[in-house]
C-alpha cells in the first residue's frame, strides 16, 4: 500500500542549518508583479495568543511567524500595513464587514471559511508526522511503511484525523488511541509505545521544549494528504478582492524566493515540522 508524501513545491534545503524548509510555490513559475497602485494601505488582523504563530510580547507588541511574514510581504510590496490583534471569533467578521483587509492568523482554508472569504495560495500546511525514541532498540526503522511498522505500538490522539489516517494506511500497526496528545507523548517518552503519530507543528514544539527531555526525534517524512489534514493556511481577504489577493500572493512568493521565508521558519520552528 503506497502512502504519499504530498508537498506542493517540495522541500527547499537550507545548507547552513541542514534543515529542510517547506516550499509551497512552483519554482518554475515566474509571476509578474501585479498592479498595486490602488492599494494604499493593508489592514491586517490576527490573534495574539497562538505562539509561535502570533502572540504578544510583554510590551504588548505583536510577533510570531504569521506576524513577521505579513511584515515581510508588506516590505516586498512597498505598501504600508497595520497589524491589529483581535479575538479569534471576530477575525472573519472584521474582514467581511470591511473593518480590516486581510487576516493572517492560521485560518484554515476549509469549506466553511472559503464560503465567507477568499484566500491566497497556502503559505504553510500542517503535516502529520511520526516521532520515535531518539536511539536504542526503540528507534524507528529507516523506512516507515505499512509493512515495516506491522506490530509496532503507535500512539495517537483518539478521534482525530491522525487516528483515521493510521487505521486507513497502517492497519497492521498496533494502534493505541489516547484521550489526549499529552498522554500519547508521555507514552512515547516512557517507552510504553515505540512511535507517536500526530500534528507536526505541535510535535515540533514538544520536541523543542523541556517536556520532551530530548527523548525523541521526528521519523520519516511529512504526510499532507488534504482529505485528512486539510488544504493548508493562506492569508484571507474579502470575497472578490482579487487585486489584494494577487498582490499578497506575489509578495509571499517573493519573500520565499529571497530566503526570508526560510529565515522566519527556522527562527520560530528550530525543530522544523517538515
Amino acid at each position: 500500500m503506497a502512502v504519499g508524501l504530498l508537498l506542493l513545491g517540495g522541500l527547499a534545503p537550507v545548507a547552513a542549518q541542514e534543515l529542510p524548509v517547506p516550499s509551497f510555490w512552483d519554482p518554475q513559475y515566474r509571476a509578474e508583479r501585479p498592479d498595486t497602485g490602488a492599494i494604499r494601505l493593508i489592514r491586517f488582523v490576527t490573534e495574539d495568543d497562538y505562539p509561535p504563530f502570533n502572540f504578544a510580547l510583554p510590551d504588548g507588541s505583536l510577533t510570531g511567524f504569521n506576524v513577521e511574514l505579513a511584515r515581510a510581504v508588506c516590505e516586498e510590496l512597498k505598501i504600508a500595513c497595520t497589524i491589529q490583534p483581535r479575538r479569534w471569533d471576530t477575525l472573519i467578521p472584521a474582514i467581511t464587514e470591511n473593518r480590516a483587509d486581510a487576516a493572517i492568523a492560521s485560518l484554515a482554508m476549509n469549506a466553511a471559511n472559503r464560503a465567507q472569504l477568499d484566500f491566497t495560495a497556502p503559505y504553510y500546511r500542517t503535516p502529520a508526522r511520526f516521532v520515535s525514541r531518539r536511539n536504542g532498540p526503540d528507534a524507528a526503522p529507516a523506512l516507515l511503511s505499512p509493512e515495516t511498522l506491522a506490530g509496532w505500538a503507535v500512539a495517537v490522539e483518539a478521534r482525530t484525523a491522525h487516528e483515521a489516517f493510521l487505521r486507513a494506511f497502517f492497519p497492521q500497526a498496533d494502534i493505541r488511541a489516547f484521550a489526549s496528545r499529552t498522554e500519547a507523548q508521555e507514552a512515547l517518552k516512557s517507552g510504553d509505545v515505540k512511535l507517536i503519530f500526530g500534528d507536526g507543528v505541535s510535535l515540533s514544539l514538544w520536541l523543542n521544549g523541556t517536556d520532551a527531555a530530548n527523548c525523541c526525534v521526528f521519523a520519516g517524512g511529512p504526510y499532507t494528504e488534504s482529505r485528512f489534514f486539510g488544504d493548508g493556511v493562506g492569508i484571507a481577504v474579502r470575497k472578490g478582492n482579487g487585486d489584494l489577493r494577487r498582490a499578497l500572493d506575489w509578495g509571499l512568493r517573493r519573500v520565499y524566493e529571497r530566503g526570508l521565508y526560510a529565515e522566519l521558519y527556522l527562527k520560530f520552528f528550530p525543530i522544523g515540522f517538515f
